[in-house]
């Protein structure tokens, strides 16, 4: 029997799919998906959150099996990010508004958000322009060219406005541009010049009830019949799941809709009222997993290319969990986030799923590349 049980581990190790990293992410699955359900009556929600499950988890394994190599190609990167662009300014003629956003296409049996998609492109530019630059990364140049190409997207999402995905984008940015070796320097210089304009139009340009705006979306629970409303909610639901939580499907603050939206950007609040403290530790052991294993992966890269492109998957979820997990707990402005694998929404769940598949079809030749291509990979000159 102990034979067999390390011939088992020895597979699971071998084998090209991290078995580890898929059952963390289906378990977070799982956790969505009994948050969402509603035991009686209706269950839109869960029904259509399994469906997309079900294809992102099948996208994940036809992905797994695919050479990634074409990638490192510099038309292929373009062409993404040319495409994504069009999208992205096409939303604003032909896409749905949806409380006072127009971030998403209508297209009857399913919507399609394309600022989701959008941050795996951003990822892959970056993965694609830092790991040709080792040589010469200490320039400030390579701050400002990679800004400018995330400031597009950065852009064109936040005046859909999706505030949440525009925040996530540029965390994406930061945290690429800081494991890639950029002169720390050159980062801190051009943060104090933003900050120092950011200043000058506080003090100059905006006006009071301007003012008031800002502060109150970086406050809103100074403002708990309007703004800050949902945020107030928020922190009740988390705070009345105590230590062990009132029991799935007993949650009053989701169940009896005091908490808007809570199938989407405050599904954590939902989850930890029924949780509680233990359910949550969880939760968060579960995400440590996810991030855990992709960085694993990451290190495994057959070049540079593969080595960013996993390390910034990492930084991407993080960076989501952090932003909606902050949401939730009132720490930070209400900005319309979801939590990767557990929220409703087809759009976001797929594009994580893709996300590890390229991942894992990375795998499948970290050994087999020649040394001179990775030379070329790190010397080369787009």
């Amino acid at each position: 029997m102990i034979r067999s049980l390390t011939q088992f581990i020895e597979r699971l190790q071998t084998s090209p799919i991290d078995w580890i990293l898929f059952g963390a992410s289906l378990l977070l699955v799982a956790a969505g998906l009994v948050t969402m359900n509603s035991f009686s009556g209706e269950n839109y929600f869960f029904e259509r959150q399994l469906l997309w499950s079900l294809a992102g988890i099948a996208l994940f394994w036809a992905l797994s099996f695919v050479d990634f190599r074409f990638l490192r190609r510099t038309w292929v990167i373009v062409t993404l990010f040319i495409v994504t662009s069009a999208i992205l300014l096409l939303v604003f003629t032909l896409g749905e508004i949806v409380k006072g956003a127009q971030s998403r296409f209508d297209f009857g049996f399913f919507s399609f958000q394309p600022s989701d998609p959008a941050k795996l492109v951003v990822l892959l530019l970056l993965a694609k322009y830092f790991s040709r630059r080792h040589v010469e990364i200490a320039h400030v140049r390579h701050i400002l060219v990679s800004g400018a190409y995330t400031l597009i997207i950065f852009v064109l999402v936040l005046l859909q406005p999706d505030f949440g995905s525009a925040l996530i984008i540029f965390m994406l940015w930061i945290g690429i541009i800081l494991i890639s070796g950029v002169s720390k320097k050159h980062l801190a210089a051009i943060g104090v010049i933003a900050l120092l304009a950011f200043g000058g139009l506080w003090t100059g340009v905006f006006e009071d009830y301007q003012k008031q705006r800002i502060l109150t979306f970086i406050h809103p629970l100074t403002d708990l019949q309007g703004a800050g409303y949902n945020a107030y909610q928020s922190t009740v639901a988390v705070g009345s799941g105590g230590l062990f939580g009132k029991g799935v499907g007993f949650g009053t603050q989701s169940r009896l809709e005091f908490l808007p939206e809570y199938e989407t950007d405050f599904i954590f609040a939902a989850f930890a009222e029924e949780w509680g403290f233990v359910g949550v530790l969880i939760l968060s052991l579960l995400f440590a997993v996810v991030i855990w294993r992709i960085l694993e992966n990451a290190a495994k890269g057959a070049s540079n290319f593969e080595m960013l492109y996993g390390a910034g998957l990492a930084i991407l979820f993080m960076s989501s969990f952090i932003v909606h997990v902050g949401i939730n707990v009132g720490l930070l402005p209400v900005t319309g986030t979801t939590l990767p694998f557990m929220s409703y929404g087809g759009s976001h769940l797929i594009t994580e799923f893709v996300g590890l598949g390229i991942l894992m079809g990375m795998l499948r030749y970290k050994r087999a590349v020649h040394r001179d291509e990775i030379r070329y990979e790190i010397q080369g000159v787009v």
